[in-house]
């Protein structure tokens, strides 16, 4: 069955020139493992490309938004607007979930894999958006969907290095400093995800999940602050 491209276009508020650009983002490897035959391609060079241009539209942003900040800090707050999970939420607020071209397998799978999914092909309309009209249209479209979602993120909280307060509650509640430990990697090399468990002495408090270590040690604490109850 064909996607009404036409209306993500409108959603996204960026109209296409190539409009095979726009189907091949939303083409998972699976569904070309699938379909010998299609004359599409996959994603993933658009992923990769998509994901530079971002970061350097975020990191931008944030230079210029926040001139007082320190680069640790403004490395934190790129972390949190470009992870897997904010860009798995923004990718659902423009109902990319209908768009995907999936494997029956892959289809049927809703959880945090399809997170990732998602966020990967957020990152796969930047790059094509890039390659079809060019660095301006692409910042417009970051700016539309990710900037006002830092506004939101900013107003609840959500832009805190959750791994640095998770080890000042230790310390403060417990006397400890919490350790991480790679629980288990998978995936391939181009697109691997991680699980990270995270401990006060030798207990285990939480896990957590991402598309690097750090993010997945982010994800981890959080988690561990909710379970301990020490989230303000």
């Amino acid at each position: 069955m064909e996607k009404n491209w036409s209306k993500f276009e409108s959603k996204a508020g960026v109209k296409f020139n190539d409009k095979s650009l726009l189907k091949q983002a939303f083409t998972h490897r699976s569904y070309i493992n699938e379909n010998k035959n299609t004359k599409l391609e996959h994603n993933e060079r658009l992923e990769f490309l998509g994901d530079a241009v971002l970061e350097l539209v975020v990191t931008d942003f944030l230079y210029r938004e926040y001139p007082t900040k320190p680069e640790g800090e403004l490395t934190t707050y790129r972390s949190a607007l470009v992870n897997s999970t904010t860009l798995s939420e923004v990718a659902s607020n423009l109902d990319m979930n209908d768009f995907l071209l999936l494997s029956k397998g892959e289809s049927k799978d809703v959880g945090r894999a399809r997170q990732f999914i998602l966020a990967n092909t957020f990152e796969s309309v930047v790059g094509a958006t890039y390659l079809d009209q060019g660095y301006d249209s692409a910042k417009k479209f970051i700016e539309k969907h990710i900037f006002i979602f830092a506004d939101k993120m900013i107003a609840r909280g959500n832009l805190v290095d959750t791994k640095s307060l998770f080890q000042e509650r230790a310390q403060e509640k417990t006397g400890v400093t919490p350790s991480y430990k790679l629980i288990k990697d998978s995936g391939p090399d181009h697109d691997k995800s991680f699980t990270v468990g995270v401990y006060i002495n030798r207990e285990q408090i939480a896990t957590g999940e991402g598309k690097s270590k750090q993010e997945a040690e982010q994800n981890a604490a959080l988690r561990a602050l909710t379970a301990k109850g020490w989230v303000e």
